[in-house]
Formats: C-alpha cells, structure tokens, sequence
C-alpha cells in the first residue's frame, strides 16, 4: 500500500463515538470511477475515486443513517436504519434515485423511534443480475426478545423477485452462483438455523445448518465458496466449513479460556474464504458470568488465516473492534475501532491481509475507522471522531481516506 492517503471531511457535525460501540452508522464503496459514501445522517456522497472531488450529494429528508452500500452495474444500493428501513438505487453518475423500497412494510414499523428499535438493513450484496439485502427489526416487551426480518432479491428495475421472511435476525449474507447464503445471529422464535442456503433464481431452501451449541447466538458471518461455505459460530467461538451434507471442518478460534482464574472468550464475527483459505476476525473479550472483566482473550480482536483443510496458518492483531471486513480476491482489509476495554487510541486503523500470507500492510488513523471498501487498485475508509468517557479529548474527525494498493 502506498504511504500516501487523501482525505476529505464528510459534511456531517455527528456525535462522537463513545468508549463502547454503538452499531454501525457509516458505508462506504469503491467502484470504477466513484468512492460513495454513505453517512450517519443519511445523506449519500460520490466522490471522484483519483482526485476525491465531490461529484453529487443526495441529503435524506428524514432521520436515518446509512448503514450498508454496493454498487451493481451503473449503479449504487443504498440500505438504511430508520423508521422505513429503505432500500434505494441511485444512478452512479448523478445520484438520482432509480428505485426504492421501504422494508418496514413487510418486517414492521418501530415500537420506539430509538436507535435498537429502527429497523436495519444489515447487509447488501450484488451479483451480475440482482441485489440481494437482509433487513431485521427488533422488539422488546419486558423480558422477551423477538424479530422479524427479511430477505430481498431486487431486480436491476427495483421489481421484488423473492422474498425469504423468518423470526431471526439475519446479520449476513452472500451470493456466488447461484446460491444466497444468510447467516442469522439470534434465533429466538421458530427459526432455528444459523445458516440457510437459497437457490439464488427463486429463494427456495437449498440446505440449512445450525452450530453444535446451544443459545439463542448462532452465526456471525458466512462466505461461499465453488461448493459450501465456510461460517463463524457465536454458539461455540469456532469457524466450520459447511457443504450439503453437513460440516466438513471446524477450527477452534477465540473460544473460552481461563485466565488468572476467570473464564472468558470473543466471538468470531468476521469471514473471507477463498480456494487458499479462509481469514476469520474476532472481536471484544467477554466472560462468561456477567460482563465486566479485567483481563483479555489472548484472541480477542485477532485476524486468523487458516488453510483449505482447516488447519490453523497464522494471526496477527487488529487491535480494536471490526465492523465490517472488505475484500477483492485473495485480500481482507479490516478496520479497527475501539478497543472499549483498554481504550488504547493508537489501535484505531487499518489492516490489509492476503488469505494464505499473513499481513501486507496496516495504517493508523486517529479517529475510529468503522467503514471499509476495498478493490485490486483502491482501499477506501470512513474515520468517524471518538470521545473515551475517561477524558474529554475528541480524536479524529468525521472523514474520507483513499489509498492505493
């Protein structure tokens, strides 16, 4: 990666980020020509991908943040948090909206207009004929949780091809062929699967799977590959590569350990497989009885490549927590924001790694980078200003860094 990175200031005067994360808030893609971004108050911005000049501005007329993008073919998909949970095409050159849909009309409106409660387009992903999106909203009635969410395939017109609803909460989802893969994080109700396969053209189930563990945690990240997928399990803090037929190899990540006489562990949130291997991200140390702990997994927040076969290869740190992964063949970039229980600010940054190699490169920034695109040429991040409650100082500032590969 060249040591050279533009930035542009987002214009957007957002809260800083506090010592423990709050859900994401920002996007951002590259495509041939543009870096879009995708902001905390809905607005959407396409930048010149050389020179970062501002190309067009779209503002949102109502209160939402734009929290997941990709682009698909002339144009950028957008998905929101908000009381609509829209879902909107803007055309790449000029930013008009070709097509939206609101998901609220089909997963529901929101009990209360607070952040947990709007509902959330959780991920967006695209093939050469469709976009596909998952969207969940959350309840809450004294103790009992509950969800309800669904599963889009939108036509290059806006036109619904398929719809997949359940009573999970789906937290992923990929497409390669002619299979959708989604992974559902929390199971309360009758789903019971962690991870289902749908045949791409019609959603039909091809095959589901679900983690050797109990709990309501099941999947945190799937990526397909020319046959199966390979999963994160929140169930058990493991990895497994999953086919038709069931699981063909499980790896053991940040799974509970005792130290210093207190068991603790990290979920696994993140994966990209490829036919070399598969890199997997973990996130924040937990314990097991209750939540405050005063030591750390020592694969807590930790990068972990492992061969086709399933045998451990590498691991390198992250430093602090993951959002989200970018990729673009056999590459991962992850961006770092807090490490809420240390609250270390020279963690905050970016990691670019090859699946089967370990690291190529790392850069710091001084806000919290939350959002990440990645291409064969470009790397593009969203840094997003930070306030540790143990001090007054803000750190970073709500902007755009491009650098090249």
């Amino acid at each position: 990666m060249s040591d050279a990175w533009q930035t542009v200031d987002i214009d957007s005067d957002i809260d800083s980020a506090r010592s423990r994360h709050t859900g994401r808030r920002s996007a951002v893609t590259v495509t041939g020509n543009h870096v879009v971004v995708g902001t905390a108050v809905g607005t959407v911005v396409a930048y010149d991908r050389w020179t970062l000049e501002e190309r067009w501005r779209v503002e949102s007329d109502a209160e939402a943040a734009v929290v997941s993008i990709a682009s698909f073919a002339d144009s950028v998909v957008v998905g929101e948090r908000s009381a609509t949970g829209a879902i909107r095409a803007h055309d790449l050159d000029t930013g008009t909206v070709r097509w939206q849909y609101a998901a609220a009309t089909d997963v529901g409106e929101p009990r209360k207009r607070t952040r947990f409660f709007l509902p959330f387009v959780v991920d967006l992903v695209t093939d050469d004929v469709r976009v596909y999106a998952a969207v969940r909203r959350y309840e809450r009635d004294d103790e009992r949780r509950s969800f309800s969410s669904a599963v889009y395939a939108f036509d290059a017109d806006g036109a619904i091809a398929w719809i997949h609803e359940t009573d999970a909460s789906p937290i992923s989802v990929a497409v390669r062929d002619d299979r959708v893969a989604v992974a559902y994080n929390r199971c309360p109700g009758e789903h019971d699967s962690g991870l289902v396969v749908l045949d791409a053209e019609d959603g039909m189930i091809r095959y589901r799977w679900d983690p050797p563990a109990d709990g309501q945690r099941r999947v945190g990240d799937v990526s397909l590959l020319d046959t199966g997928a390979v999963v994160t399990s929140h169930a058990d803090h493991r990895g497994y590569r999953i086919g038709p037929d069931g699981m063909e190899w499980g790896v053991a990540l940040a799974i509970p350990t005792e130290i210093d006489g207190e068991t603790v562990y990290a979920y696994p949130n993140h994966v990209h497989a490829t036919h070399d291997g598969a890199v997997f991200v973990t996130g924040n140390t937990y314990p097991e009885v209750g939540r405050e702990t005063t030591v750390l997994h020592p694969e807590e927040h930790t990068a972990i490549g492992v061969s086709p076969d399933g045998s451990r290869e590498w691991s390198a740190s992250v430093g602090g927590f993951a959002t989200e992964l970018a990729t673009a063949a056999d590459r991962v970039a992850v961006p770092s924001a807090q490490q809420f229980r240390t609250r270390d600010p020279g963690v905050h940054g970016l990691s670019v790694f090859n699946v089967a190699t370990d690291t190529i490169t790392s850069h710091q920034t001084t806000g919290i980078a939350t959002a990440v695109a990645l291409n064969s040429e470009t790397i593009a991040a969203v840094e997003e200003p930070v306030v540790y409650h143990e001090e007054d100082q803000r750190r970073g500032a709500y902007r755009l860094l491009v650098g090249s590969l």
